[in-house]
C-alpha cells in the first residue's frame, strides 16, 4: 500500500448526494489495495444517506483489500457515529498525514460532472 490518497467531501454528505458520491468515490476504491483517506472537515451536514456513503466506501476498500480512514473534526459527526454504532469501525484521524496525497482530479466516471475532491455537493 502507497500513500494514501485523500478525497475532501464538502457541503451536505446526505442521502439527495449520496448517489453523485458513491459514484466518483467507486473508482478510487476498486483498485488493488486502496489506500483512501476521506476528509470530511468541510462536510457541513451527514445524515443516513451519508453513513451509507461511508460504509459503501469501507466496505468496497475492505473488499479490495485497502484501508479507509476519516478525518473528523466536528464533534457532531462523532456523535453520529456513536449512536448507530459504527464509530469503532472507522479510523478516526484529526487531520491527513503528511504523505497523503491529493485524489487525481482527472476525468471522471460516465456521470460525473465534477472532480472527485467535490464529491459531496451542497443541498439546494
Amino acid at each position: 500500500m502507497g500513500a494514501p490518497i485523500v478525497v475532501k467531501l464538502f457541503g451536505e454528505l446526505d442521502y439527495p448526494s449520496a448517489a453523485r458520491t458513491n459514484g466518483r468515490l467507486d473508482p478510487v476504491t476498486a483498485g488493488d489495495r486502496p489506500h483512501m483517506i476521506l476528509d470530511l472537515t468541510r462536510v457541513d451536514f451527514l445524515d443516513c444517506g451519508g453513513i451509507g456513503v461511508l460504509c459503501r466506501a469501507r466496505r468496497r476498500t475492505r473488499a479490495h483489500g485497502g484501508r479507509l480512514s476519516l478525518v473528523i473534526t466536528d464533534p457532531r459527526f462523532l456523535r453520529i457515529l456513536d449512536a448507530v454504532g459504527l464509530r469503532g469501525c472507522f479510523d478516526i484521524l484529526g487531520a491527513p498525514p503528511d504523505t497523503a496525497r491529493p485524489a487525481d482530479d482527472g476525468p471522471c466516471t460516465p456521470g460525473c460532472d465534477g472532480p472527485v475532491t467535490a464529491a459531496a455537493v451542497p443541498h439546494s
